[in-house]
């Protein structure tokens, strides 16, 4: 079941598995076991089975890490060309993961070859490039692929503990032969400031021979915190739209989520926007702007939408459930009375779907509403309505 943990033994070792359910946010920290302080060996806890390993991923882009979370929060096009399949697919993996808790919206394909079925697709000249992330190997996509607006040529990686030679950034237009240098190719400016800081600090303990994953943790964290400022004011001002507790009453349509304006977020910045919990200066409604026309906005938005839709809908049910309904029922049609059990019934099937966030007392008051209104009915009422 969704959000249960199960202890799963395997040859001698017991796997704990926490089953996400829809209220646990990405990648969020696995919850805490009692009585497993003193297991020897301690166990090793992992948020993902995937987990990739972010610092030796991004070594060779880390003066360019923002500017690429940048192109991943607006779902520009990028092409990753790796010099092998291993570090292509790692590549774009790290780009697709360093949104989170924002869901990444577009399309990427870790190890693209001339086989694949959108190879033409993908490489005319007659349409834009798609909000697509592509990993390749082969030097002919430096060509096919010349009109991407951002292409990130990766070269070999170094032996560990060396220090990363750092790709710089190069104008599309000096994309022209096969061999090509490293270096990330586009014309695009970032919004914000580089964080100085948090380079020094992850080249400082790449000298002193730090341990990787300490070190991806704190670049994961950057990210995540970035991610976060960036978002928690477009949550606010959603969370702004949704209709008072006291406007929903039982016996009316609930009242609709009010339109998300974009002028009227971009003024509330000025008092509540990142700055309030990110350092970093620069056009940050420049970004906000661009954001607005990415996919990643477009999914973002349908997905709380979507969210405070159901919560109206449990409200609104609630509100049924404390509500007198023999009173209700009194001058009522038999049709409309038969509306209501059809319309509770559909709402109880959702909420133990998961589908609406309802609570189980909630659930079983609806229940008792049914049988007493399917009582007050005439018995060939009664026959169809119980009827399977």
């Amino acid at each position: 079941m969704p959000g249960q943990t199960l202890n799963l033994p395997v040859m001698g070792v017991v796997l704990q598995v926490h089953i996400p359910s829809r209220a646990d946010k990405p990648e969020s920290s696995p919850p805490k076991q009692c009585g497993h302080e003193n297991l020897l060996p301690a166990p090793v806890v992992l948020s993902s089975v995937h987990e990739l390993d972010l610092f030796r991923c991004f070594q060779p882009v880390l003066a360019h890490v923002q500017m690429l979370w940048e192109l991943m929060l607006l779902g520009e096009p990028l092409v990753v060309l790796a010099p092998s399949p291993a570090v292509s697919s790692e590549m774009v993996l790290a780009l697709t993961s360093c949104l989170q808790p924002l869901k990444f919206c577009c399309d990427y394909r870790p190890y693209f070859t001339v086989h694949d079925s959108e190879f033409k697709e993908f490489t005319t000249r007659t349409q834009a490039p798609p909000n697509v992330v592509l990993g390749v190997t082969n030097p002919f996509f430096i060509k096919t692929l010349q009109h991407w607006p951002h292409i990130l040529r990766i070269g070999e990686p170094r032996m560990s503990g060396d220090l990363p030679k750092q790709v710089k950034l190069k104008k599309p237009s000096r994309l022209k032969t096969l061999d090509t240098k490293p270096g990330l190719y586009t014309a695009y400016t970032a919004h914000l400031h580089r964080d100085k800081a948090l380079l020094r600090r992850l080249l400082k303990g790449l000298q002193r021979e730090r341990p990787s994953d300490l070190l991806s943790a704190l670049l994961r964290r950057h990210l995540l915190e970035l991610t976060q400022s960036f978002i928690i004011p477009l949550e606010h001002y959603m969370a702004s739209l949704m209709p008072l507790q006291k406007s929903i009453t039982p016996w009316k349509t609930p009242p609709q989520i009010r339109p998300f304006r974009q002028d009227d977020f971009l003024r509330s910045l000025e008092h509540s926007g990142p700055q309030l919990t990110c350092m970093l200066k620069g056009d940050w409604l420049g970004l906000y702007r661009r954001f607005f026309k990415s996919p990643h906005f477009d999914g973002w938005y349908r997905q709380r939408h979507k969210e405070m839709a159901q919560k109206l809908e449990a409200l609104h049910l609630e509100a049924i459930c404390e509500a007198n309904i023999e009173i209700w029922m009194k001058d009522k049609s038999e049709v409309e009375v038969v509306d209501l059990v059809l319309k509770l019934r559909e709402r109880l099937v959702r909420a133990q779907g998961h589908q609406l966030p309802v609570k189980e007392a909630t659930m079983k008051r609806a229940r008792l509403y049914i049988e007493t209104v399917v009582r007050s009915l005439p018995m060939d009422l009664q026959v169809v309505l119980c009827s399977p």
